[in-house]
């Protein structure tokens, strides 16, 4: 039996003058998470200026996001398709920057660097920062992950699926 799960994922991105709307739907073969993915993308640009509402307040323009906040939840989010993961202490965070240390499931270590241009690998090892990487950013926690671990997309599908299958034994 093939089961088909889609994931939609909205990502909104604003800045004083534009509001950027990210749209992802993934859709996973259940039975075979390694293949089949496909990955649906669209951006649509929207002017505040054509709404006759502000949907953003002109006095936040200068507010940085407390990184190590975003990092915490970053790990709740996918802490469970992983062996270990958790917010570096021992790293210096500021507002602009937050450090996670990540174990996949493979047994593989890894320091992620998250700042606003997103998540990047920056160590391979927990608290170890190597200046000389220049890793790929990315935009999410999952796709990052998606490329380091096979484990964690496992994981992932499995747990789609489990609410899929709660979702259906709810509604008969």
């Amino acid at each position: 039996m093939m089961v088909e799960l889609a994931c939609i994922i909205y990502l909104l991105e604003h800045s004083a003058r534009n509001v950027h709307l990210k749209l992802y739907i993934l859709v996973y073969n259940v039975s075979d998470v390694h293949k089949n993915t496909c990955i649906i993308k669209m951006e649509i640009d929207y002017q505040p200026e054509d709404s006759p509402v502000s949907l953003f307040d002109e006095d936040c323009i200068d507010h940085v996001k407390d990184m190590r906040l975003e990092a915490e939840a970053v790990v709740s989010d996918v802490l469970f398709a992983v062996s270990e993961m958790y917010v570096s202490s021992n790293l210096d965070s500021a507002l602009a920057v937050a450090y996670i240390n990540v174990e996949t499931r493979e047994g593989n270590r890894y320091c992620l660097e998250l700042n606003e241009a997103g998540l990047r690998v920056v160590g391979y090892a927990f608290d170890q920062v190597d200046e000389s990487l220049s890793t790929q950013y990315f935009e999410t926690i999952y796709s990052l992950l998606d490329t380091l671990s096979p484990g964690y997309r496992e994981a992932f599908g499995n747990a789609l699926l489990q609410r899929l299958e709660r979702l259906q034994q709810n509604g008969q």
